[in-house]
């Protein structure tokens, strides 16, 4: 039997985040091999990944990142079990290390196959789940490409968000927090009216029908006090039309306006925990 020594262990800890006893029993099991010792990592990570595939992770990170010109961003969801690993200065890392790599990914599919450390990302997030003893995964994956794009992430990782703009200018980067931060409070179900599912219009326009005539509202005033109630709708609930959290007197579309007229916001991502 080869003899396992501290150096050895402390190397291959530090390459696969595995505790210090793993390691040791994983390098004994591999007489020494440190690449022998990887893979019995590996594999103690899939009999566990096996054992809580039907596991529930609605926590973790939600972590949100720009390229160097903010013309592209991506928001990266990496989830586990419990809040208590969520917080984990490690689990955290590896969520943004994850997330930079999504900058140069074009799906969750394509990230998932990406190389990290000499492993695929699926490798490692199933090494992870041996080494944590919790199911974790890629939950979501996003990506917005615009003339400007910047991003928010919610005190805590629970909440990250996108925002596209339609031209770069000076200020841009305040204003795309502000309006990233407004889409993580106040979750618009749109950008604007034109993004608003007609099943949703409609349902909201029977809703309101609905309390008209519990009020005792005459039916063919209907469909008038109705569409106002929609109007109403699309106010408070899309990205655009929502009154501007840091002054009420505006809507976001003017706020975003102070960057010039012409500036508008043309997409958002939103992605929350749970």
């Amino acid at each position: 039997m080869a003899k396992i020594t501290a150096a050895e262990v402390n190397k291959l800890r530090k390459a696969t985040g595995a505790g210090m006893m793993d390691c040791k029993k994983a390098l004994v099991e591999a007489d020494g091999n440190f690449d022998t010792a990887i893979e019995v990592l590996r594999k103690k990570g899939q009999k566990v990944a096996a054992n809580r595939a039907d596991r529930e992770s609605s926590e973790g990170a939600v972590i949100a990142k720009v390229n160097g010109d903010n013309t592209k961003g991506v928001i990266v969801s990496l989830n586990c079990e419990t809040d208590f690993v969520g917080k984990n200065d490690t689990f955290v890392a590896l969520a943004n290390e994850l997330a930079d790599l999504a900058l140069t990914a074009s799906s969750k599919e394509d990230l998932l196959a990406k190389d990290f450390n000499g492993m695929s990302v699926q490798d490692k997030l199933t090494e992870q789940t041996g080494v944590i003893g919790e199911k974790i995964e890629i939950g979501d994956f996003r990506s917005l490409e615009a003339p400007f794009v910047g991003s928010y992430i919610h005190a805590g990782n629970k909440i990250a968000v996108l925002t596209g703009l339609s031209q770069s200018a000076d200020g841009a980067e305040t204003v795309a927090k502000d309006v990233s931060m407004q889409a993580a409070a106040m979750n618009p179900v749109a950008l604007n009216e034109d993004g608003v599912d007609q099943s949703v219009v409609d349902k909201e326009i029977e809703i309101a029908k609905d309390q008209l005539r519990q009020e005792g509202k005459p039916e063919a005033m209907l469909d008038n006090i109705a569409k106002g109630k929609i109007q109403r709708f699309f106010k408070d609930n899309t990205l655009v039309n929502q009154a501007f959290i840091k002054d009420n007197k505006q809507s976001v579309a003017d706020y975003v306006k102070t960057l010039g007229n012409d500036v508008t916001v043309v997409a958002f991502e939103r992605v929350a925990l749970g």
